[in-house]
């Protein structure tokens, strides 16, 4: 970090943090976030101060996140230090929220601004060092994958980085729709093996009969319909990965198998005596736990010690709300390019509710919510009413009540219910995909009132149909 801005219309604001800041630092300074812009687009800074009070009288009232997204466009990783006065701590800590690092209070500490500082040059080490990881190591696709705010992911990402080149088998552990899957993918593609196959196979999903024949292989006549040979999952992904999701469903039968394999890199196919070599690597992933299953007798001690050579323990999704605004980038990202439309931005209020909801069903749950929302969405910016209300509405109604302003009782009461009403009314159908008997029937109303509510709502049927 050698550049810092100072935007302030005080003086001797100016003057006291360069006094402090001068003998280490580049720093420039302006009263104008308009030639604050200019400025660090000419010659990028690492590093602003600005004015709460300045920021609130600009003209046409701008969201503080679009003011700082202008200074991101040219650095990305730029830092932010609001300086306000104690009387308006609130207004800094929204600040903060909205992206600013740290806020400084009246009358400004020259200690307190290198504390700062001081705070912001090691985050920009890390940063940098990061940075200069990832572009060593991880392909440039996957960097929105192990872009994290999130101290237990970013060790994971470590560990990946270690442990992918190597030959290890590697056991993924955690909730259901916490991005399993992605990772093992991710480690195959950064693994030796990045040029042979990568299988993925959902032990859960098929039936005891099925499930070693899709791993194994099976001869013909080895059981009914078996007409023809078979190659199997192991066998056609010889020199490569194969991802072995909800590992703790497998039978007894099929578990003395893949021990085997994992012991000599041989196997037979169902129905035959024929050894088959096949030099795999093991993913294997699990919502259970599988110590607690070997203890019971329930899966193999002996597969359970070869599985966990290596295992890695994903957060759940609530632990990593840090994260839930670049996921939200990531999927708005993805689904333009999917429906044609450009939304690019969330409400700042729906990202708070967003990262407060426990999300039970983790990042898929979270990724389904948003191309909900995405497809609801007639404007650019997705907007509270097109979320499910367990998530959104306490956080809508205290933001309604908020950017009112003056309001009689019965206004907003009936302003209060026509949100609700209008919420309740697309979530409805979208539970039904569109149909509106069954949207009636569950309401307890007739198919002709919510067909007028549809109508004052302009909510058009079509629009959740699947």
């Amino acid at each position: 970090m050698n550049r810092v801005l100072i935007i302030s219309s005080h003086t001797e604001t100016v003057h006291t943090i360069q006094d402090v800041l001068s003998t280490e630092f580049d720093v420039e300074k302006t009263d104008s976030i308009q030639q604050g812009l200019q400025i660090h687009t000419k010659n990028p800074v690492d590093l602003i101060f600005f004015d709460l009070q300045d920021f609130k009288n600009l003209s046409g009232h701008p969201a503080l996140n679009e003011v700082m997204a202008g200074f991101q466009e040219t650095n990305p990783m730029i830092e932010y230090a609001v300086l306000t006065s104690k009387s308006e701590i609130r207004e800094a800590v929204k600040a903060v929220k909205e992206g600013a690092t740290d806020y400084i209070t009246y009358p400004l500490d020259p200690e307190e601004i290198w504390l700062v500082v001081n705070a912001f040059k090691e985050a920009s080490a890390k940063n940098n060092e990061l940075t200069y990881l990832r572009n060593r190591f991880w392909k440039t696709e996957w960097l929105d994958v192990i872009h994290t705010h999130n101290p237990v992911m970013v060790n994971i990402f470590e560990t990946i980085q270690s442990v992918a080149t190597t030959i290890a088998n590697i056991l993924l552990l955690g909730e259901t729709g916490t991005g399993k899957g992605l990772l093992a993918r991710l480690i195959h593609i950064h693994s030796n093996r990045n040029d042979k196959p990568f299988l993925s196979v959902h032990c859960g999903a098929i039936p005891d009969t099925l499930l070693e024949s899709e791993l194994f292989g099976h001869e013909k006549g080895a059981f009914t319909g078996a007409v023809r040979k078979k190659a199997g999952k192991f066998e056609i992904a010889d020199g490569g990965t194969i991802f072995l999701d909800e590992i703790g469903t497998i039978s007894s039968s099929a578990q003395i198998k893949l021990l085997q394999v994992l012991q000599d890199k041989t196997f037979s196919r169902l129905g035959g005596e024929e050894l088959v070599k096949s030099d795999v690597r093991i993913i294997a992933a699990t919502n259970a736990d599988l110590k607690e299953l070997a203890a019971q007798g329930r899966f193999r001690k002996d597969l359970y010690y070869r599985l966990n050579v290596f295992p890695i323990v994903i957060p759940p999704l609530r632990q990593r709300p840090e994260d839930i605004p670049h996921m939200i980038e990531v999927f708005l990202k993805k689904l333009n390019q999917q429906y044609g439309k450009s939304i690019q931005k969330i409400q700042h209020d729906v990202v708070e509710a967003l990262k407060r909801y426990a999300w039970p069903g983790n990042i898929r749950e979270l990724e389904n919510v948003i191309e909900r929302a995405y497809i609801l969405e007639k404007n650019n910016t997705l907007l509270p009413h097109n979320f499910p209300l367990e998530i959104i509405s306490p956080d809508f109604i205290s933001s309604f009540l908020h950017e009112s302003g003056p309001l009689s009782l019965n206004e907003a009461r009936r302003l209060a219910l026509e949100d609700f009403e209008q919420m309740y009314v697309k979530n409805l159908i979208a539970r039904n995909k569109g149909k509106i008997n069954l949207s009636a029937k569950e309401a307890k109303i007739t198919s002709r009132q919510l067909n007028r509510l549809m109508s004052r709502y302009k909510i058009n049927k079509s629009s959740f149909r699947t």
